[in-house]
């Protein structure tokens, strides 16, 4: 196993002054090295990982990193930068600067070190020592973990270099990162943290002595609950599980042991995880889940009083989280500890604390978007191959269970409809199921597919779907708040919930709320197949604005669920409305790659070679590719965008163009109705948002005005080219 880290791989005087350049400039160190194969496409990787969330640490520490199918083997370089480099830290730039990059198959060694890392960085002693070091032998020696050398010693890196508080875990398997750090079982890819010796679970009768107990939580009951800490279990996890997942870890723990609080992370990275364990869960007064992906096995937590933030969120201001974990606790009260919890919401009042109403909501549909979108690109795609095959009169062939023949196109196109039109008959339900499932956890998916079938039933669609999920929420988490003797808890997630919970939405939906919402429905169906002429255009040209407003935030969720909810509805209107979506996100990357070809002299070196990797970004529907650019320079980019992207979309409804896809850019192009102007839509929207970002760059600031000098001084940075 080669070393994660190298004296090559150290810059010990980075000169980048982006943060585009300083990845660039520790990647190519990886070329160098032996470890990137392909530069440009490992950056388009790296920029990816960064559009996600920056990777920028309080402290001057930047981490950008990525798992790529460039990487032969996990590998860190480390560069250091006098001025500092923004990474979008909340407390300025970044002087100590990491690029991780791990293999899309990477072994589970080379992981344990990088997790190890990312809990070192946590440490102040750590990164002085980084700080203060001179030869890049000892600052790689430093970063692998070695101890110091006696030459090391000598040249003031003793000591801090590597630091008591973090010793070679592979040197002593006996010492912990942090010696008290209360850590539950460890994950599978994390190196090994020994046990600590834990207080005996608690047992069966801890919950009915509690069951009406209403102090606060963390007030003792008795003397031998007195003696125990207030105990908070936690998950973290990023989208990678390399870095942030492990550093969020370490600050949890260590701002747990500076309240006296017990906290016990359990770490869900890249290389699996290992739960804690349940009596510890049963055990705790809180929960903080700090995640960007999904938290595996989420059903655990369910009924205690959680604060459900973003992973960032633990690795900056870890104390307040410990404050509103136990703020949590004391407003649900003691009983959370009670057997019965395990039947209550996961997401109970002060449930993620500083979350507002909107963005719970906006969470909540969009689970269940995320969940209906494979079935909608499944089936769209079957279908829209049918419909090239064999015509839109396949629609009216009989069923392939009846009549197939190996030889003839028509019953291939007949068999891709048919398998199309099944996958989209799952669409409203598992809408519904997943909005459930997001507010109430597990027992919400009943009555949620239940209510989002009734939906379908009743021709009540996408907006039936909605609203079913909804209901199927608030009845659950309304359920699992009453009070039920032990004797039934076992038999609650099973039968009670499920039964109750389908019979309410199912009444609620056939009774009271279906017809207005099948009314509804079919009154927004018909408006959409009525739409002509200015009406179309209009409304093609605000939801192409929407897509190129935020490049991929929540204004551009909200046009593309918009027009994803429509596929699951039949006619003409809806499949405009997905074509001019579409067509209108692939602007914004397409136009800068082709601003960093038209002016390049506009561009810095690192923009042009984002620029490369924009336009496949762009041709594949990833509106994200414009992001750094975005970033740059807003004002004159993100105008420039949504300009160009409202004339693509109006376009697009104008030409009534069709698409029954969701996603695929360029690649579905075959399947799309009248292609050739849906190209041209396209190519419009791109030359007028590329007209306009080279225009008001071009445009030169007053004289001695401060815009002037960073102009200047940005052109002098950039080489002529030919």
């Amino acid at each position: 196993m080669a070393e994660l880290i190298v004296p090559e791989l150290v810059e010990l005087d980075l000169t980048a002054d982006t943060s585009q350049a300083a990845v660039r400039a520790l990647g190519t160190r990886m070329v160098e090295a032996g470890r990137v194969a392909d530069l440009d496409a490992f950056l388009a990787d790296v920029a990816a990982r960064e559009a996600r969330m920056p990777t920028g640490l309080e402290g001057g520490i930047g981490i950008p990193h990525c798992r790529s199918a460039q990487v032969s083997e996990p590998t860190l370089a480390f560069g250091r930068s006098r001025d500092g480099i923004d990474f979008q830290a909340p407390d300025g730039p970044a002087d100590l600067i990491f690029l991780i990059a791990a293999p899309t198959g990477g072994d589970r060694d080379h992981l344990a070190i990088l997790a190890e890392l990312a809990r070192r960085l946590m440490s102040p002693e750590f990164t002085r020592a980084l700080r203060e070091a001179t030869d890049p032998a000892a600052v790689a020696a430093l970063i692998r973990g070695e101890r110091p050398t006696e030459r090391d010693a000598d040249t003031g890196e003793s000591g801090a270099a590597t630091g008591d508080a973090h010793p070679d875990p592979s040197a002593d398997p006996n010492v912990e990162a942090e010696a008290a750090s209360p850590a539950g079982p460890p994950e599978t890819a994390e190196p090994p943290r020994p046990e600590r010796a834990e207080r005996p679970p608690d047992d069966g009768t801890l919950g009915e002595q509690q069951t009406d107990d209403t102090r606060p939580a963390g007030e003792a009951a008795t003397a031998g609950e007195a003696a125990r800490p207030f105990r908070i279990v936690a998950v973290t996890s990023c989208p990678t599980g390399i870095a942030h997942t492990y550093m969020a870890a370490e600050s949890l723990e260590r701002a747990g042991r500076e309240a006296g609080v017990e906290l016990l992370v359990e770490t869900q990275g890249s290389g699996g995880f290992t739960p804690l364990d349940p009596a510890l869960v049963a055990g705790a007064d809180a929960v903080i889940l700090a995640h960007d992906v999904e938290v595996r096995e989420r059903e655990r937590f369910a009924g205690k009083p959680t604060v459900d933030v973003g992973v960032k969120a633990a690795v900056n201001r870890a104390p307040q989280l410990v404050e509103e974990a136990r703020a949590a606790a004391a407003r649900q009260g003691s009983g959370a500890r009670a057997p019965e919890a395990a039947e209550r919401p996961a997401l109970a009042p002060g449930a993620g604390a500083g979350e507002g109403f909107g963005s719970r909501l906006r969470r909540y549909l969009m689970s269940g978007v995320s969940y209906m979108v494979p079935f909608v690109a499944a089936g769209g795609l079957l279908i829209a191959l049918s419909f090239a095959i064999g015509g839109h009169e396949i629609a009216d062939a009989p069923s392939v269970a009846d009549h197939f023949s190996w030889l003839e196109g028509d019953s291939w196109a007949a068999l891709f409809h048919q398998i199309g039109g099944a996958a989209f008959g799952f669409l409203v339900p598992v809408l519904a199921g997943y909005i459930a499932f997001g507010m109430a956890d597990r027992p919400g998916l009943v009555p949620g597919f239940v209510g989002g079938a009734i939906a379908v039933t009743i021709e009540a669609g996408f907006l039936g779907g909605l609203v079913a999920g909804l209901l199927s929420g608030l009845v659950v988490m309304g359920v699992q708040r009453v009070g039920v003797p032990p004797s039934l808890r076992g038999v609650m997630p099973v039968l009670v919930i499920p039964l109750v919970g389908s019979a309410v939405v199912g009444f609620l939906m056939f009774v009271v709320v279906g017809e207005p919402l099948a009314a509804l429905q079919r009154e927004l169906t018909d408006w959409l197949d009525g739409l002509s002429g200015s009406n179309a255009v209009l409304l093609g040209a605000v939801l192409g604005a929407m897509m190129c407003f935020d490049l991929g935030g929540p204004l551009n969720k909200v046009a593309y669920a918009f027009a994803v909810g429509g596929l699951a509805e039949a006619g003409d209107g809806n499949l405009r409305v997905m074509a001019a979506v579409m067509a209108a996100g692939m602007v914004p990357p397409l136009a800068m790659a082709l601003a960093t070809v038209v002016r390049a002299r506009l561009f810095t070196r690192t923009e042009r070679e984002n620029g490369k990797a924009a336009w496949v970004l762009g041709a594949s529907f990833i509106t994200e590719g414009a992001i750094p650019f975005a970033a740059a320079d807003p004002l004159r980019v993100i105008p420039s965008a949504m300009a160009g992207g409202a004339l693509t979309g109006a376009l697009s409804m104008g030409f009534e163009t069709t698409l029954r896809a969701p996603h695929g850019g360029v690649f579905v192009i075959p399947l799309i109705g009248s292609p050739f102007l849906y190209l041209v839509a396209i190519a419009a929207g791109t030359a007028l948002s590329t007209a306009l970002v080279v225009l008001l760059k071009s445009r030169r600031p007053a004289p001695g005005s401060p815009a002037a000098a960073a102009t200047a001084a940005r052109r002098e940075a950039i080489p002529e080219t030919a």
